[in-house]
């Protein structure tokens, strides 16, 4: 099968269903059933090669901010050439996520004028053609200006904020994130930003901090550095009132807050980094496979919170640019061997068990791919979540209002996790089992509480038996169906499963039939 996820089998399905019914719908080639009695057992094997383009999991590709839509074609991502022969990819085709840095003063120049709500802007249209390929958006907004450019709406300082000027460029200028004006004028900001982006249809993380150089959470300049730990304060508190729905996402760096960028770490950090994860902050790291940097402190960090928080990579080095990544301390990276760097940010990330991976921009992507490709795909088969049901036991047949019993066992792939534990996902994905009629009309759904995604570790199978009571069923024929769901839209199938596509309706595996007379 391509490693693609492919929907175009849905009617062939929906035909087979209708017309057929029972195992019809089932690729026996890829799953094993044993019928005995009155009931029915359906090993399924997994599906290690498609992209499951789900959630907070796989490969995130970024976007440039001074970017438009037609950067597809401008930079071949339609026709990404691939290491190992003379084949091309979409490289949307292995990314889920596109992460888009960029300035408050692009998305406000003037103040209450927002430029997503202008469908004639460059950036509406840049994130219009993301999601026109089916892809999620992330966001970090950055204010301050250093390094380079005017960052924050100069009404802002017009307005009265205290700020600093560039010191290498004396006309760019950068509020204090310590004064109140400023303050004022961001918390209205980010509430009108939310308002728009607050959608997990649409937005997979925000990069809720974007203080400091780069929006990195060091080197942040104030008016009174004793304010430090209460600007910490009010700028999660500003995202995490703005932001409900789409999780938020602090960089666990060792100076988070602080005045400097490198140096031992501060005392303060894991504290403050405690602050954002009570209020619902999932973690990244802006340097994987910098090793004089990402250390054990880092390390140490990270393994503290596996499996109780997603952790997002960012690779540290830029091997196209002016980084000299070849006299990294490990003395693993070769000067022009790119691929070194990429093994190394790979198995950086393995160890700590990330949910996502980035691919960057430009000569990065070109390395991903060009010199990497068997770590883009190996990142697809194992890392992040990788969910499905490895077996299922059910009734074939049952009189109408009796009570049957469904056990199915679940299984993980991936070295990540999935995070239905955080706030923001808290109850909205769960295991449904189903009945759908002769018409393909879903007639019973019944949800498996008990069943905690985010417990499901490699390794670690999890069984559990389900009771359904097949109150107002009819008689007739009926196919069995299971799924991951969203809560939140009626209960219909929301996270794609590791099982072959000729395995699955609209989302739901279809795992047998019940015959009620």
């Amino acid at each position: 099968m391509n490693e693609i996820q492919h929907d175009w089998r849905f009617w062939v399905h929906v035909v087979a269903l209708v017309m057929m019914g029972g195992w019809a719908s089932l690729n026996l080639s890829s799953c094993q059933y044993v019928e005995g009695g009155d009931r029915m057992t359906v090993t399924f094997e997994p599906d290690t090669v498609t992209v499951l383009k789900n959630p907070l999991t796989g490969w995130v590709m970024y976007l440039g901010r001074n970017w438009d839509e037609h950067f597809w074609e401008k930079f071949h991502y339609d026709e990404m050439p691939v290491c190992g022969g003379d084949s091309t990819v979409r490289v949307s085709d292995y990314a889920g996520t596109c992460y888009l840095r960029i300035n408050w003063n692009m998305l406000e120049e003037q103040e209450g004028m927002y430029v997503w709500n202008n469908p004639d802007s460059r950036i509406y249209k840049l994130l219009a053609s993301v999601r026109n390929r089916g892809m999620r958006l992330a966001f970090r907004i950055n204010v301050d200006s250093r390094d380079q450019g005017q960052n924050t709406p100069l009404y802002v300082k017009e307005a009265g904020a205290k700020g600093f000027q560039d010191p290498n460029n004396p006309q760019l200028w950068s509020p204090y994130p310590d004064d109140p004006i400023f303050q004022q004028k961001y918390e209205k900001f980010l509430k009108a930003f939310a308002a728009a982006f607050d959608d997990p249809d649409k937005v997979d993380f925000v990069d809720a901090y974007g203080l400091g150089k780069w929006g990195e959470a060091h080197g942040v300049k104030y008016q009174d550095y004793a304010n430090k730990a209460a600007v910490f304060e009010w700028i999660t508190d500003a995202y995490s009132n703005a932001f409900k729905r789409v999780p938020l996402v602090i960089n666990y760096h060792r100076l988070v807050g602080d005045t400097i960028s490198w140096a031992a770490p501060h005392p303060d950090s894991k504290g403050l980094l405690k602050r954002a994860i009570e209020k619902g902050y999932i973690l990244r790291h802006d340097a994987f496979g910098m090793t004089g940097y990402y250390e054990q402190w880092e390390k140490d960090f990270a393994e503290a919170y596996r499996y109780h928080l997603p952790i997002i990579m960012e690779g540290g080095w830029i091997t196209g640019a002016h980084h000299r990544y070849w006299r990294d301390p490990s003395g693993h990276y070769r000067e022009g061997h790119s691929e070194d760097v990429r093994r190394g940010e790979y198995e950086e990330s393995r160890l700590a068990h990330v949910n996502m991976m980035d691919l960057r921009t430009g000569d990065e992507v070109c390395s991903w791919f060009n010199t990497s490709f068997d770590l883009v795909r190996r990142f697809d088969r194992e890392g992040g979540y990788r969910l499905y049901p490895s077996t299922v036991s059910l009734p074939t047949k049952a009189h109408p209002g009796c009570r049957v019993t469904v056990e199915h066992t679940w299984r993980n792939l991936g070295w990540g996790y999935c995070p239905t534990n955080i706030p923001q996902w808290r109850g909205k994905y769960k295991v449904c089992i189903a009945l759908m009629d002769a018409n393909g009309f879903i007639v019973l759904r019944q949800l498996v509480d008990e069943a905690d995604l985010s417990t499901w570790l490699k390794g670690e199978d999890h069984t559990y038996r389900t009771t359904i009571t097949l109150q107002d069923i009819c008689r007739g024929k009926y196919n069995w169906l299971i799924g991951l769901v969203d809560t939140t839209k009626s209960c219909r199938p929301a996270l794609w499963m590791a099982l072959d596509a000729s395995q699955l309706l609209d989302g739901w595996c279809v795992a047998g039939t019940l015959e009620v007379n």
